[in-house]
C-alpha cells in the first residue's frame, strides 16, 4: 500500500509542476509554441479551464490556476485518506 500512495504522491507532484510550467509559459509568450509547452497545455487545459469558467481574470491577473493547484492537493488528501482507510 506504500508504494500506491507514494506513486499517487508522485503523479500528483509532476502534475503540479505541469500547472506551474503552464502558468509560467503564459508569461513568455515566445515559448508557447514549443513541443513542452504544447504537451503540457494539452493536458492542463482542461482542469484549469473548470475553474476559469467559474474564477474570472481580474484584470490581467488570473486566480484560477492558485485555486486548482488548492483544489488538486485537497483530490490528494481524499484519495490518500480513502486508501488509507480502505487497506487499514
Amino acid at each position: 500500500m506504500l508504494f500506491l500512495i507514494n506513486a499517487i504522491d508522485k503523479l500528483f507532484l509532476i502534475y503540479m509542476i505541469m500547472i506551474f510550467i503552464r502558468i509560467f509559459s503564459s508569461w513568455f509568450p515566445d515559448y508557447r509554441d514549443s513541443t513542452v509547452v504544447r504537451f503540457v497545455s494539452y493536458y492542463t487545459d482542461p482542469y484549469l479551464n473548470v475553474f476559469r469558467n467559474i474564477i474570472p481574470p481580474l484584470g490581467m491577473f488570473d486566480l484560477s490556476p492558485i485555486v486548482a493547484i488548492l483544489a488538486l492537493q485537497v483530490i490528494q488528501s481524499v484519495i490518500k485518506s480513502l486508501l488509507l482507510r480502505l487497506f487499514a
